[in-house]
């Protein structure tokens, strides 16, 4: 009498059983949880993915006068007519690039329409912005104008948080941290009133991260 199908099944089970079960190879805990890129441009780029997929607004300047460029055309695309910007080396950058705006608090309250700062870092794996309140955009600046426009460059770009959290350590000192960092990761939003999502509740309503090329010139 022949095999049948349920017969060949049922041998190979009580086969399989009379054989130890090969071990689980060994997990290295050493190992990162995710890869790293392999070149600080796959690192940009991949910030910029992670960047743009919360909701955040892009521009990669090749330049300074790219950056100009790209800032004095979203400026006019917006309407936005005061800029508020307070760290000095911003104010400079913008002053020789002829680009407008207010380098005080005047009528801030009424008319934040948005800022323009400088970061700590960039997180690539979450597309999230460390920011610090250590410079002169201070505490208020990159939290409540409707629009929050950041300065940041290439070589700001980390893999993930606690990469960032330790460049901040070694350049601060891990007892003299600024008084305030902020992960902002998108637009501020909410949904806790009947479950409908706002923008702009409890900070900026929209993030523009200008990023500046600053890797060294590929020599041939």
């Amino acid at each position: 009498m022949s095999d049948t199908s349920r017969d060949i099944v049922l041998r190979r089970i009580r086969e399989s059983l009379r054989q130890p079960s090969p071990l689980p190879a060994r997990p290295d805990f050493s190992a990162p949880l995710h890869p790293r890129p392999a070149a600080t441009d796959d690192l940009a780029v991949a910030f910029a993915q992670s960047f743009v997929r919360v909701g955040g607004v892009f521009f990669f300047c090749e330049t300074v006068e790219h950056f100009y460029d790209q800032l004095f055309a979203y400026k006019q695309e917006k309407g936005l007519e005061n800029l508020y910007v307070w760290e000095p080396e911003l104010k400079k950058l913008l002053h020789d690039g002829n680009i407008g705006f207010q380098s005080d608090e005047t009528n801030f309250l009424e008319h934040a329409d948005a800022s323009l700062t400088t970061c700590e870092s960039l997180v690539a794996r979450t597309g999230s912005v460390l920011v610090g309140a250590a410079t002169g955009s201070g505490r208020r600046l990159s939290i409540y104008p409707d629009q929050h426009l950041i300065l940041a460059r290439t070589s700001q770009v980390v893999t993930d948080i606690g990469e960032g959290l330790k460049l901040l350590q070694e350049k601060y000192g891990a007892d003299k941290l600024p008084s305030m960092v902020s992960l902002t990761t998108g637009p501020s939003r909410t949904a806790d009133i009947e479950k409908t999502l706002v923008l702009g509740a409890h900070g900026p309503r929209s993030i523009v991260l200008f990023l500046l090329d600053d890797a060294p010139a590929a020599t041939t």
